[in-house]
């Protein structure tokens, strides 16, 4: 067992995917860990859901993270966040509703929902950025901060 909260193993999770570091962020993983983005494939077990992430490592492509809530009833963590999907100077903003189960100090359950919608206005705005420069800000001044700066 161990000392940390289930909000602090979904946040560690997170932060470690925010600094690319899938290695360390696979470690929150339990081994029959089920991984959905509501809408797309679900990925069973940690070894597929971390390959998925080393392959966003070696890529292009970056996440970030900026953290609205976040609470917990016992091993059941809720996030309310605006990811980033960042591909060199296209960043893709949009709400996400996480929700973590956590047992025995691990991530057994990940489930994310979004909407399209909202993607679609994320793009939008991404590639309006690309042409006049101002219209999506980065979420926090540093690349890859992780979630704890605020607004």
């Amino acid at each position: 067992m161990t000392s940390r909260s289930p909000i602090d193993t979904a946040t560690g999770f997170l932060d470690a995917l925010a600094r690319g570091d899938s290695a360390t962020a696979a470690l929150d993983l339990a081994d029959d860990v089920v991984y959905t983005n509501v809408s797309l494939p679900t990925i069973r077990g940690s070894n597929k859901v971390a390959r998925l992430f080393a392959r966003m490592d070696a890529s292009p492509v970056s996440f970030d993270y900026r953290m609205v809530n976040v609470s917990s009833a016992d091993t059941v963590v809720l996030t309310e966040r605006v990811d980033q999907i960042s591909l060199g100077r296209l960043r893709l903003q949009f709400w996400v509703c996480g929700r973590f189960e956590v047992l025995d100090g691990r991530i057994a359950v990940w489930r994310d929902y979004f909407d399209y919608f909202d993607i679609t206005k994320a793009l939008a705005r991404g590639l309006l950025r690309l042409v006049i420069g101002s219209a999506v800000r980065p979420l926090h001044g540093s690349p890859k901060a992780g979630h704890a700066l605020a607004e």
